[in-house]
């Protein structure tokens, strides 16, 4: 099989050329002409190579560097930094952001296809750790999030879950995120809800399948929950960032869907988690100042190279109020699309943690279990087109 080599630069003579020279020396070439576009089809398309120019107008060389060595899909891959800026500063950052190798434009065509050439034969030396990890991804990862807490996304992720569980009848995991926060294990009558906190303790090295894969305990509801505990003393551990990194690499091999309860807010674990989703839900109500942070949180997201279309919006009445505004208003006021909207359902959501279950399966036949239903039509209409 060719190896495969992703260009990204908006120079559209470079694209053509380097793209036809490099595919006539044998080469599977993926184009790109700017950064956003290359984060995607580099998390995407998993080249071998990525030769990457600096100066691009949306974001630059550096940035794109620096977000695909944060993400464990791309942490290895070798980068050629191939750029008209000839400055030694200019290099230096350049090894500084993770870069393997550096040339300027222009070049002739055989000193390019050694500095590939050479930078592909260095390019299996991973660690063995991480290989295997790369090795196990394959679940399509659903992210929630909030840009403030009180609007249900524990609630939000856990039904989600279920109904994934409940429509494929499926490996689904559900994971909590936030140490010291944890509501879910309260929410479904499971005392033990120290797995999160115990996988974030240990050195990344050692944060096994199997030792994940035994925080893992089945609910009835058919989905596989790791737990974050409610001690507010687990705080500090959102810290470990490599820990977080490797954690959901491992969780991504033991389903067809991972839910990430994500909580609130952008810390910078959730920043390094972000590019591993397959789609982020950012739950949100319709009050004005909720809407106000909504918003600004969806333009963080944006510019810290999330894809507009990866990003679905739910809105989330979880009382009846005439305070609350229509969905079109919301949806006017974020200036993004409303993928879902939920009704208020305050009885049910009652009855469930009572009988410590998701709702959507206290009463199946519910405009809830129904609007759960849809949402997960959708979802699987966009995982289909993973595949």
């Amino acid at each position: 099989m060719a190896e495969k080599i992703l260009i990204i630069d908006d120079d559209m003579d470079t694209l053509r050329l380097v793209g036809l020279m490099l595919q006539r020396q044998g080469y599977e070439i993926v184009a790109a002409n700017n950064g956003t576009q290359g984060l995607e089809k580099a998390f995407g398309e998993k080249p071998d190579l990525i030769l990457l120019d600096i100066m691009m107008p949306d974001m630059d060389g550096y940035e794109v560097a620096r977000q695909l060595r944060d993400n464990p899909l791309t942490k290895y891959t070798p980068i050629l930094m191939f750029t008209a800026k000839t400055q030694l500063d200019d290099k230096v950052t350049g090894f500084e952001v993770g870069a393997d190798d550096y040339l300027t434009k222009p070049t002739h065509p055989s000193e390019l296809q050694a500095h590939v050439k050479a930078l592909l034969s260095r390019a299996g030396r991973v660690p063995e750790d991480t290989k295997t990890a790369l090795h196990e991804h394959h679940a399509y990862i659903i992210g929630v999030i909030a840009a403030r807490g009180g609007l249900g996304v524990s609630s939000l992720a856990c039904n989600l879950a279920a109904t994934l569980f409940q429509e494929f009848q499926t490996d689904v995991v559900l994971a909590e995120m936030f140490p010291g926060r944890g509501s879910l294990g309260l929410d479904l009558g499971i005392t033990d809800c120290s797995g999160l906190v115990e996988l974030l303790q240990l050195p990344p090295a050692e944060i096994s399948r199997d030792k994940v894969a035994e925080k893992l305990e089945p609910h009835v509801a058919g989905f596989k929950p790791l737990l974050a505990s409610y001690q507010p003393k687990d705080f500090h551990l959102i810290s470990q960032v490599n820990q977080y990194e490797t954690l959901v690499a491992r969780l991504a091999s033991m389903g067809r869907f991972l839910v990430l309860d994500m909580g609130t807010g952008l810390p910078p674990f959730v920043q390094r988690l972000m590019h591993m989703l397959n789609e982020l839900m950012v739950v949100v109500e319709g009050v004005p100042n909720t809407i106000l942070h909504t918003r600004a949180l969806i333009e963080d997201l944006m510019e810290l190279g999330m894809n507009k279309g990866h990003i679905s919006v739910l809105l989330n009445n979880r009382l009846r109020s005439e305070s609350q505004m229509a969905w079109t208003e919301v949806q006017k006021q974020l200036n993004h699309p409303i993928a879902t909207t939920f009704t208020p359902a305050p009885e049910l959501f009652f009855q469930a943690v009572k009988m410590k279950m998701p709702a959507m399966l206290c009463q199946p036949e519910s405009l809830t279990a129904q609007q759960f239903g849809k949402l997960v039509e959708a979802i699987s209409e966009r995982e289909s087109h993973t595949k």
